[in-house]
């Protein structure tokens, strides 16, 4: 076991608890709910700029709360990404870099060992749930939900029959609950979500959220869909297909979903405040990554990527930066925005500090607390930020400061350029400027090579 793993295993923490960490313990902790939604891009909420659709109850947390936008998801795809936020380790370091299936059920799972969120704030006193979409191990694996730290779990343990919103059955901890393949999913995940937080009233919980809305398929209730049949009846005559299912006009879909996922924000605020939790509640809202393109969904019809260029799959910024709001009545100022730049890895040590509990060491990870509380000039930055991927020729990229690089075809014969851009200057990544900085693309060379640790799995050339 190298150093890393060991620190790991041990979650040690090099430091001691800040003084705001310690005094956060001398009442009850603060609750936390983190939800996730699954492909949604920068673009698709109200406070992020979409026109076509409302999402009043996730933008109030916006307006009740801080929004990042600045902010990136651990990969630009699901069980990766799910990975980074656990661990707090970046797709260099981390044991799941891509999807990498088993059968019959599940994706390759984190080893027993793995130090997660979950196990943190379980022994920090919290009650841990989990609900939605798992994709780090199948049932009795060592990265089973409940062997990494959750006391519950309801939902797809495996991304694959997550592809459907009306499944034959669903997990409840690592025990297969058999369905009718007529009931809406997100809606039997968002009542456990809820059930799980009125059983836990009376004690500090976690409530993980990573839900399936809006991945493809594009499926909703009839209700939604006709709603929005009649907003866009120019793709009536459009059927998405995926995974096996049928979709008369998936734009409207589309719109129908996410509007499905706002009420259920909605419902969680609506609990927390009939429960008399609302202002010791600390609400997260992000995305996996960047909006898909399957089953008939039209990204460039709702702008889902706002300034933004790429979709899931590419480094780019459209496939990998996301919406963050973070809610905190009496902690976070109402109406701010932040430009820190911060990624899925500090959300560990971010929660770590909140509730007062040690941050592993050998983390990549940094936590964004005095961001949440106002406090830029206590603020640590990241020298960099990294990503890499191991599907379509594998690709990598670095941002660090105003610049952002991009490799693609990594793992191919003749690797491709490294591609340079000017984030301040050219948001949308159109202008390559390589040619014009030789010194900062051999500055992201080093970066590449220092960021990332060769893995049995995820391999690239040379390695």
């Amino acid at each position: 076991m190298n150093r890393r793993a060991f620190l790991q295993h041990l979650g040690l923490a090099s430091l001691a608890l800040p003084a705001w960490a310690q005094a956060a313990t001398a009442g009850r902790k603060p609750n936390i709910v983190y939800v996730i939604a699954d492909d949604l891009g920068y673009g698709d909420l109200g406070c992020y700029g979409q026109k076509h659709f409302a999402t009043p109850h996730i933008d109030r947390l916006a307006a009740e709360g801080l929004r990042f936008t600045d902010h990136y998801a651990g990969s630009t795809v699901c069980a990766p990404s799910r990975c980074v936020l656990m661990t707090g380790l970046h797709t260099g370091h981390s044991y799941v870099r891509g999807n990498r299936e088993q059968k019959p059920i599940g994706q390759e799972p984190i080893p027993a060992g793995t130090v997660t969120l979950a196990e943190r704030l379980k022994a920090a006193g919290y009650a841990t749930g989990a609900f939605g979409k798992w994709g780090l191990g199948p049932p009795g694996s060592p990265g089973d939900p409940i062997r990494q730290g959750f006391d519950e779990f309801y939902g797809y343990n495996c991304q694959r029959n997550a592809h459907r919103y009306y499944p034959d059955y669903l997990f409840h901890n690592d025990q297969k609950v058999p369905l009718d393949g007529k009931t809406y999913s997100h809606a039997l995940i968002l009542e456990r979500a809820l059930g799980f937080i009125r059983r836990n009233k009376g004690r500090p919980f976690f409530c993980y959220m990573p839900v399936t809305i809006p991945h493809a398929a594009m499926q909703a209730p009839e209700p939604y869909l006709e709603r929005f049949r009649k907003q866009f009846p120019q793709f009536n005559d459009v059927v998405g297909k995926y995974a096996g299912t049928e979709t008369k006009n998936p734009v409207a879909a589309f719109a129908a979903m996410v509007t499905i996922l706002d009420e259920g924000v909605g419902q969680v605020l609506a609990l927390l405040a009939e429960l008399g939790l609302d202002e010791n509640t600390v609400v997260m809202f992000t995305s996996d990554n960047g909006p898909h393109l399957e089953g008939g969904h039209k990204p460039e019809f709702f702008d889902s990527n706002g300034p933004l260029n790429g979709h899931k799959r590419s480094l780019t910024e459209g496939g990998i930066r996301v919406p963050m709001l973070a809610r905190w009545p009496g902690h976070i100022r109402p109406g701010a925005t932040t430009d820190h730049v911060s990624a899925f890895w500090d959300v560990l040590p971010t929660l770590c500090e909140i509730v007062g509990t040690t941050v592993p060491d050998g983390i990549d990870g940094l936590s964004f607390l005095p961001t949440l509380l106002g406090r830029p000039g206590e603020q640590k930055q990241h020298e960099y930020m990294y990503w890499e991927f191991h599907s379509q020729g594998g690709k990598r990229a670095v941002r660090k400061g105003k610049w952002k690089a991009v490799q693609r075809n990594v793992t191919k014969k003749t690797p491709g350029p490294v591609m340079l851009f000017d984030l301040e200057k050219d948001l949308g990544e159109t202008k390559n400027v390589a040619g014009a900085h030789p010194e900062i693309v051999a500055e992201m060379k080093r970066i590449f090579a220092d960021a990332h640790t060769p893995s049995a799995i995820w391999t690239f050339p040379g390695e």
